[in-house]
C-alpha cells in the first residue's frame, strides 16, 4: 500500500515526483524518498516520516534531473526508519528500486545473496531486488535492452504481490516498471512518460493512461512505452482517456480532506439515485446485472474488510429483510483460508472502496477458481462494489456497481461508506422487486425516502456541525468509548467506533445494544461515555432500555436520535439530533453525526485527521 511515482521526459523530475507523491501520500507516510539521475550519477535522498521531511532534506539542483523514481512508504518489513525507506540501491549505487507490495520469498533470496557476498543495509524485503538485478546485468549486457531483460529474469524469481519501478545510471534514457498483483499505471505526454501507483499522481500532467496487468513489465523512454509479459513476449495495448477532474483532489477551503468528504455525501446519494434509480415511482432499478443471475438465487455471500465489512453488514440486513435472500458476511482475510462449503446458486459480492484491497481480491479470486469447473448451479456469480471501477477489481469480476463517490483522499472512509450503503440499498430493492418479495408500494416508499436523504444529511451538516464541534471538547481527553446499536444500526455502532479509533486514537468498541449486559457492561463507569443509536422503529424502546442500563452505571449517554422522540430527555445527557427517517433507511443518516464527532475530537487533539498513524488508504498487501 505504498505509493510509487516515476518520470522520464523534459520536465524537472524532482518536481514531478514530489507532486505525485503528495497525491499518493494517503497510501503511506512512514517515510519517503527519491532517486534521480544527474549526468549518469545516481542521487538518492530518503527521509523518515512524511513527505515534508524529505523536502527539507533536498539540496538545490544546479541542473534539473530529467528522470527519476519516488516512493512514499507504509511499513511492512522493517520499522519506519530512514535506512528502510525507499529507493533501495545495489552495492555500487548505480541502480535504484522502489516497490509497493511484499516479496514473500525474500528471506531465501537474501540468504543466497549474502552467501555471494552481498551486504544489506536495510531490514526490508525490497533490497534483494536491486542486488539481483545488478547481478543479472552482467549476463544481459548483449541483449538489446539489458536492463529490461535483467529485471525480467529477476521478477520470475520473485513470489508475492508487487509493483516495481527501476532506474539505472548505466541506462539513463529508460525506466523499467513491473506489476504483479499490485496496482501500477503509466501516463503519456508529448516526449514524456509517467508511472504511478494510482491515477491522482498522473492527472496534473496527463489523462492518457495505460494500466498494467498482472505479469507485465514495461520499458519507459521519452519516446514511448514497450510492453512485455514476464516471458518476454511483446504486447500491444492502447491507453485510455481518464475522464477525471483534478479539482476533486483539492480541499476547496476545508481544513481537512475528511471534513470535505463528509460534506460531499449528499452528492454521492444523489449521484447513485440518478444513475441507478432515476424514476421516483416503483420503476426498475438499473444496475445492469445479468438477468440470469437472479434466476434461482438461493444465497448471497459478501466479502469485505474494515469499513467495507460494516457496509456489508447493513447489506446483509437489507438483502434478507427486503429481498428475502439468506446472506452471509465474511471477513475477506478469513474467507481466503477457511472458505465455507460451496453452495449452489450463490451470488458473491466483493466490497472494496479502492478496488485494490489484497484480501478482498484474493478471496474473490479463490471463489472464482473454486467454482470454475463446477456444475452450472455452482458456477461463480461475482459482483464488485467499488469507488474505483478502473481498479484491479474491475478486471477481476465481470460485474461492478460503481459507488460514484469520486476520489477519496482521507484515509478514514466517509463518503465511500455512504456509496457502499447506497449500492446495497439498490441491490436489495432490485432483488426484492424481481423476486416478488417487495410490493410495488413498499418499493416506491423506500425509493421516495432515499430521494429525501440528501436534504436530510445536509440538514445535519448545516445545523449540527457547530454543536458537535462544541460537544467534542467534553470528550477530547476521553480514553474509552462504547457505541451501541440494534438491528440495522448495529453496523453503524461498529462504524462509529472505528472512525473514532482510526483518527483520534481513542479506544472505542461497538456492540449490539442487547449484548451490553452480557459482559461489556463491566467496562462502564463515569469515565466511559456511551453513544446509543436510537432511531424510532422496531427496536427503539429496546435501545432506550439498554441505554438506561448504562446510565445506571454512571456512564454519560450520547443519543443519536430525532429531537422530540418520546423520553429522550430523561435518558440522554447529550443528543446528536437527526431528522426523522424510516428505520430501514436510517443508517444513511445516523452515521453522519458519528463521523462529525470523530472528526472534531481528533482535530481538537491536534492529530493528523487525513493521515492517521499506522494506516493507509489502500491495503494492497496481505
Amino acid at each position: 500500500m505504498c505509493g510509487i511515482v516515476g518520470y522520464i521526459g523534459p520536465r524537472s523530475a524532482r518536481e514531478v515526483l514530489l507532486t505525485g507523491l503528495e497525491k499518493l501520500e494517503y497510501r503511506g507516510y512512514d517515510s519517503a524518498g527519491l532517486a534521480t539521475l544527474h549526468n549518469h550519477t545516481l542521487e538518492c535522498v530518503r527521509s523518515k516520516g512524511k513527505l515534508e521531511n524529505l523536502r527539507r532534506k533536498l539540496a538545490p539542483e544546479s541542473e534539473p534531473a530529467r528522470v527519476g523514481i519516488g516512493h512514499t512508504r507504509w511499513a511492512t518489513h522493517g520499522k519506519p526508519e530512514e535506512h528502510n525507506a525507499h529507493p533501495h540501491l545495489d552495492a555500487p549505487e548505480r541502480l535504484a528500486v522502489v516497490q509497493n507490495g511484499i516479496i514473500e520469498n525474500y528471506l531465501e533470496l537474501r540468504r543466497q545473496l549474502q552467501e555471494r557476498g552481498c551486504q544489506f543495509r536495510s531490514d526490508t524485503d525490497t533490497e534483494v531486488i536491486p542486488h539481483l538485478v545488478s547481478s543479472y546485468l552482467e549476463q544481459t549486457r548483449d541483449h538489446p535492452h539489458p536492463l529490461l531483460e535483467a529485471v525480467r529474469l529477476v521478477v520470475n524469481q520473485l513470489q508475492g504481490a508487487f509493483a516495481l519501478a527501476i532506474l539505472c545510471a548505466d541506462y539513463p534514457e529508460e525506466l523499467v516498471v513491473v506489476r504483479q498483483h499490485a496496482p501500477l499505471c503509466i501516463g503519456f505526454g508529448p516526449g514524456e512518460v509517467f508511472c504511478a501507483s494510482d491515477t491522482p499522481a498522473l492527472v496534473p500532467y496527463t489523462r492518457q493512461v495505460l494500466t498494467l496487468e498482472n505479469g507485465e513489465l514495461a520499458r519507459l523512454t521519452p519516446n514511448g512505452v514497450e510492453l512485455y509479459t514476464f516471458a518476454g513476449e511483446p504486447l500491444t495495448r492502447s491507453p485510455h482517456h481518464l475522464n477525471w477532474n483534478p479539482v476533486l483532489v483539492e480541499k476547496q477551503g476545508f481544513r481537512h480532506f475528511m471534513i470535505k468528504e463528509i460534506y460531499e455525501q449528499p452528492g454521492v446519494v444523489r449521484s447513485c439515485l440518478q444513475a441507478y434509480a432515476p424514476d421516483l415511482g416503483p420503476g426498475p432499478i438499473h444496475l445492469g446485472l445479468p438477468d440470469d443471475w437472479y434466476q434461482d438465487l438461493e444465497q448471497v455471500q459478501i466479502l469485505g474488510c474494515g469499513t467495507s465489512w460494516h457496509a456489508s453488514l447493513v447489506g446483509k440486513y437489507l438483502l434478507e429483510q427486503l429481498a428475502g435472500v439468506p446472506t452471509l458476511v465474511h471477513y475477506a482475510s478469513e474467507f481466503r483460508y477457511a472458505p465455507p462449503p460451496l453452495s449452489p446458486n450463490t451470488l458473491t459480492v466483493g466490497v472494496t472502496q479502492s478496488g485494490e484491497t489484497a484480501d478482498t481480491l484474493g478471496a474473490l479470486d479463490l471463489e472464482r477458481q473454486r467454482r470454475s469447473n463446477c456444475a452450472p448451479a455452482y458456477r461463480a456469480r461475482l459482483l464488485g462494489v467499488t469507488n474505483r471501477p478502473e481498479s484491479t477489481l474491475g478486471h477481476l469480476v465481470p460485474q461492478l456497481i460503481d459507488t460514484l463517490g469520486g476520489i477519496e483522499i482521507g484515509v478514514a472512509a466517509t463518503k465511500t461508506f455512504i456509496g457502499q450503503l447506497m449500492a446495497f440499498y439498490l441491490l436489495a430493492l432490485d432483488l426484492g422487486q424481481r423476486r416478488g418479495t417487495l410490493a410495488p408500494e413498499r418499493l416506491a416508499t423506500i425509493l421516495h425516502g432515499l430521494q429525501q436523504l440528501p436534504a436530510a444529511i445536509e440538514l445535519i451538516l448545516e445545523g449540527q456541525e457547530h454543536y458537535i464541534a462544541t460537544l467534542a471538547h467534553r470528550f477530547a481527553d476521553t480514553q474509552d468509548f462504547i457505541f451501541l446499536g440494534r438491528g440495522i444500526n448495529y453496523p453503524i455502532a461498529l462504524e462509529g467506533a472505528l472512525k473514532l479509533k482510526e483518527i483520534s486514537y481513542i479506544h472505542a468498541e461497538g456492540y449490539p445494544a442487547g449484548e451490553m449486559k452480557h459482559g461489556p457492561i463491566a467496562l462502564l463507569d463515569a469515565k466511559v461515555p456511551v453513544v446509543a443509536i436510537a432511531n424510532p422503529g422496531m427496536v427503539y424502546e429496546k435501545v432506550l432500555s439498554n441505554a438506561l442500563e448504562a446510565k445506571a452505571r454512571d456512564a454519560q449517554l450520547i443519543g443519536v436520535t430525532p429531537l422530540g422522540s418520546q423520553g429522550i430527555g430523561e435518558v440522554f445527557d447529550h443528543i446528536l439530533p437527526i431528522p426523522p427517517v424510516e428505520e430501514v433507511i436510517s443508517p444513511l443518516v445516523t452515521v453522519i453525526p458519528l463521523q462529525l464527532l470523530a472528526y472534531h475530537i481528533a482535530a481538537l487533539r491536534g492529530l493528523d485527521v487525513d493521515q492517521p498513524r499506522n494506516l493507509a488508504k489502500s491495503v494492497t498487501v496481505e
